[in-house]
């Protein structure tokens, strides 16, 4: 197929409709039918990334192998296709002006007039069109965040209505909203519906295809209805039925012939039936499991479930590998004391001590790992976790009172985790961590290496801090090992306890490569290990 075709995925009546992942189950099915597809998201705030931005804000910020800190819906991407994103699948509205402005400041404009259009819609439209002709990808599905009407996502929209004017065939839009069921008439309603599609056909687009979210099954009338209001198709209107789990949503796609839909209005052959066999099994899994293991999350932003969403993921995707329920009990570190920690974690089957920045709730992160460490509890520390591991053994272990990270204690007279020497002088906070893939050896008879079965592997990394090898020789003499190394610049990768069940600590961020056909080694283990505890 030698034309890109490019779908573009909308929202109103309200936010957190799901339009990621209607995007990445249209994505799995066309791939599944023999396409490459690739997911973009297009964000309408003026940050210039979510990398600044506190979890509370926008959930965890997801990194990509060429180090973008980009939307969490990549994650979702990515889980869904089994497919990397990059730093061209999440564009914000901060990054579009600040292209322009350089531009501007360069004189590429030649004196004329900077203006939403056509400059700002221009480079929307190339920042759209580059993955597909770069790529080479057959289908360019983009999701417009934020709710049609909304003033910040006006100038996505118009870069849309240009798009399809230029595209004639090779565009569409599928259109998410709300269909909300009123308890007290015992009705479905469609006017929200009805009022998001005018607002779209008032900003000169047409949408080709309607998913109406649901809590129930739409009539055959509801569906007409919305059909001959919004000018679009009655085998065009689907309905996203709530669902258990977000993995249910490609099949519950492939039941309404989402793909089938567009595959027509692209003008694209239908080839093979989107068998999902590995999908299927995968789900089976996950709905039937034979046991259930308690895991503690330690965390200081777990109020908000989604500022570890990845971590969640892969626990799900483990646990179905190993027919097993993971029973997250997410737990609040400012909230652990010297007091209440050992009450507080006892019941759990293994720990995870969550990465995070800053001294808020650092004390409660060491508490649960000398837990851990204490009882022989199954143990995994990401990325500051892994760090917090380092700390407490310093400080418990090795008797270095006060040992901390400058990150916490600048003062600190043991800096067993230390800044890197390319970070000492950077005094921006955006984009200027050890961001994305690097590689790492790891050490024959290690914890990690038994999981992953390869002694090279590259993980993607978030952070500015590493393990200060000044000590690593205390370390190793006292029993905590370096297990994993970066071939490059020497810097510790993978810590390991010696003489314990299952105690590892990794300064990179598994849950970003965890995906559904390809679950991360290092969970999976993990679980495993968790699984064994009486």
């Amino acid at each position: 197929m030698s034309t890109t075709k490019y779908i573009f995925v909308t929202g109103g009546v309200t936010s957190s409709l799901g339009k990621g992942i209607i995007a990445s189950s249209l994505a799995k099915l066309l791939q599944a039918r023999g396409y490459s597809v690739t997911n973009q998201k297009l964000d309408p705030y003026l940050n210039v990334d979510p990398g600044t931005l506190n979890p509370y804000e926008h959930g965890e910020c997801f990194v990509t192998d060429d180090g973008a800190e980009t939307d969490l819906d990549l994650g979702h991407y990515e889980r869904f296709t089994n497919i990397p994103t990059s730093q061209a699948n999440n564009v914000t509205t901060g990054r579009i002006y600040r292209n322009v402005i350089n531009k501007e400041r360069k004189g590429d404009f030649l004196g004329k007039t900077v203006q939403i259009i056509p400059h700002i819609t221009d480079e929307i439209k190339r920042n759209i069109k580059m993955l597909g002709s770069k790529h080479k990808f057959d289908v360019v599905i983009t999701e417009i965040g934020g709710t049609v009407g909304d003033i910040e996502s006006l100038p996505y929209i118009e870069a849309v209505r240009q798009l399809k004017w230029e595209l004639g065939r090779d565009a569409i839009v599928i259109h998410l909203t709300l269909v909300p069921y009123l308890a007290a008439s015992g009705e479905l309603k469609t006017k929200p519906t009805q009022h998001s599609v005018k607002s779209l056909l008032e900003t000169g687009v047409q949408p080709e295809v309607l998913v109406l979210r649901t809590e129930h099954e739409l009539p055959t009338d509801v569906r007409r209805k919305v059909a001959l209001f919004c000018n679009v198709e009655p085998n065009a209107v689907i309905q996203s039925i709530d669902v258990k789990t977000i993995y249910e949503v490609p099949l519950k796609m492939r039941e309404e012939k989402l793909d089938v839909i567009v595959c027509e209005k692209l003008g694209l052959d239908l080839r093979k039936e989107p068998k999902l066999i590995e999908w299927t099994k995968f789900l089976n899994r996950l709905q039937n499991p034979k046991s259930e293991v308690k895991i503690g999350l330690v965390g200081k932003y777990v109020e908000l479930h989604d500022a570890y969403k990845s971590i969640a993921e892969s626990f799900l995707h483990a646990g179905s590998v190993n027919e097993c329920k993971v029973n997250i009990q997410w737990i609040h570190s400012e909230k652990l004391t010297d007091k209440n920690y050992q009450e507080e974690l006892k019941d759990l089957k293994g720990i995870l001590v969550a990465p995070g920045f800053g001294h808020r709730g650092i004390e409660g992160k060491i508490l649960a790992t000398k837990y851990a460490r204490e009882n022989n509890i199954p143990f995994l520390g990401i990325c500051l976790g892994m760090q917090v591991s380092v700390i407490e053994f310093a400080r418990n272990v090795l008797k270095l009172e006060d040992a901390d990270s400058l990150e916490m204690n600048p003062k600190s007279p043991y800096p067993v985790i230390d800044l890197m020497e390319e970070q000492k002088n950077v005094t921006e906070k955006g984009g200027t961590m050890r961001l994305g893939a690097y590689d790492c050896i790891l050490k024959d008879g290690s914890k990690a290496l038994k999981a992953y079965g390869q002694k090279e592997i590259s993980e993607r990394h978030r952070h500015r801090y590493e393990f200060n090898n000044e000590y690593l020789e205390q370390y190793e003499a006292a029993g905590m090992k370096a297990t994993g190394m970066n071939p490059d610049t020497g810097l510790v990768e993978v810590v390991e306890l010696e003489g314990h069940k299952w105690f590892v600590g990794v300064q990179f961020h598994p849950e970003y490569k965890s995906t559904v056909i390809k679950p991360h080694p290092l969970f999976v283990e993990f679980v495993k290990v968790a699984m064994e505890e009486k």
